[in-house]
């Protein structure tokens, strides 16, 4: 009997270069959550329907419960571990204004969702610092949050698109 090939792949992730072998049927998910002890991202439905697991892919939400970390390759992956690290001026242990927006109107809930809902929003105040409602609720509705509704979440968005605009550097 063979042993399952691996290959060698580099990823960059939170801003630091990892060099893994991997099998290739191996998802971006595990190799974060078991490989990178990254466990943010959860796996929830296990095919891409919940987006527990999103994270940013070159700065664009992806599932990474449906990517293999082979596809990974050579692109930026950011995690929720990583995201406070990447606003500019932060003092440490200082949350990224997105997460504290988050935690002030109480959109965190059960918290199990959290980091796809606030990388997904993330994404989107990046694209569009001035969202409506109704684009937030487009941007977060492959977002599953299986707590309450989604009132405080939306919330959320909004004035942590507020505060973006208040303390962007």
């Amino acid at each position: 009997m063979s042993r399952p090939r691996k290959l060698p792949i580099q990823l960059q992730v939170n801003g630091t270069a990892h060099e893994l072998l991997v099998a290739p049927e191996r998802t971006l998910l595990e190799v974060l959550r078991e490989d990178l002890g990254l466990t943010g991202a959860k796996e929830g439905c296990g095919v891409g329907a919940c987006g527990t697991c999103t994270v940013l892919l070159d700065g664009k939400p992806a599932r990474s419960c449906l990517t293999l970390a082979c596809e990974a390759e050579g692109r930026e992956v950011l995690t929720i571990e990583g995201l406070a690290e990447t606003w500019p001026g932060r003092a440490q242990e200082e949350l990224h204004p997105v997460q504290e927006a988050f935690v002030e109107r109480h959109g965190i809930q059960c918290g199990f969702c959290s980091p796809g809902m606030i990388l997904t929003a993330v994404a989107l105040l990046d694209e569009t610092p001035r969202p409506t409602e109704a684009q937030v609720r487009h941007a977060l509705s492959g977002q599953v949050c299986r707590c309450t509704g989604y009132a405080k979440i939306v919330d959320s968005v909004l004035a942590a698109a507020e505060r973006l605009q208040e303390v962007k550097p």
